[in-house]
């Protein structure tokens, strides 16, 4: 009996396919290193850069409130109004410009002492008019802060006039941030591609590319020296001097 040969041309069609299938892998994973090598996929570095810069206020904000009391409402209103006025001489007498001087409506509240009647469980209280307080504050708001500063020590002296005024510390403030900002800014954005260039020289195998993105963080405004922050930003108003601290996160590409 004869048995049929298979033809030294014919392989099974299995054995063919996977052969051909290994070739192909072959090719593909070659190509695809290739690819990863020559064009590596972006990669990305994220950087934090900061600026910080000292400034001195240029605006000082004081308040003060003045008060006078007596039996009769119209009475404590009419003292109120005495003492009001001499205040603000007062101020004007010291150099503050009449137009950076700001008064707010008086108000007249009648005041009440408590008075127990009775003794045990029959002892009830009782509201007594006692008379009435007038209240009015002043605000002052000036570029001039060396004086205002010196004025709010000063305005004291009124004590001893038989006004009775209560003094406030005051507020500072800087106009020009606006300004300041966009100088920060880019000053953060420098420090940013310095301390990614740095990193990036340093590990090696890579060279930085351009921006990718960029996200302005907070603004902190500190009393000199001070280095607290916040996720809210600070604004200190209680300091002549402040350090404005910028901050800003940067995403540049990898070549």
């Amino acid at each position: 009996m004869e048995y049929l040969k298979p033809s030294p041309d014919l392989r099974p069609i299995g054995t063919l396919s996977l052969a051909v299938a290994i070739v192909a892998a072959t090719f593909v994973g070659a190509s695809t290193w290739e690819r990863v090598r020559v064009r590596p996929e972006a990669r990305s570095i994220e950087i934090t850069g900061s600026a910080k810069k000292r400034i001195v206020s240029d605006l000082i904000e004081w308040s003060a409130t003045i008060e006078a009391s007596a039996p009769d409402r119209l009475v404590a209103y009419k003292q109120l109004r005495e003492h009001s006025a001499r205040a603000q001489e007062f101020l004007t007498g010291r150099g503050v410009p009449a137009a950076e001087i700001f008064a707010s409506s008086a108000a007249v509240e009648p005041v009440f002492d408590t008075e127990y009647v009775g003794t045990g469980e029959d002892r009830v209280s009782r509201q007594i008019l006692k008379g009435y307080l007038a209240r009015q504050s002043v605000v002052v708001r000036s570029h001039d802060v060396t004086l205002i500063e010196k004025m709010s020590r000063e305005i004291t002296e009124l004590l001893e006039q038989g006004i009775i005024i209560t003094s406030s510390a005051p507020l500072y403030h800087y106009t020009k941030l606006g300004e300041m900002k966009i100088e920060m800014l880019a000053e953060a954005s420098k420090d940013a591609r310095t301390r990614a260039e740095n990193m990036v020289n340093s590990a090696g195998g890579a060279s930085l590319g351009k921006l990718r993105s960029a996200d302005m963080g907070v603004i902190n405004i500190n009393a000199a020296n001070v280095t607290q922050g916040s996720w809210d930003g600070n604004n200190d108003t209680t300091s002549l001097e402040k350090d404005i601290i910028t901050i800003i996160h940067a995403t540049y590409e990898l070549n």
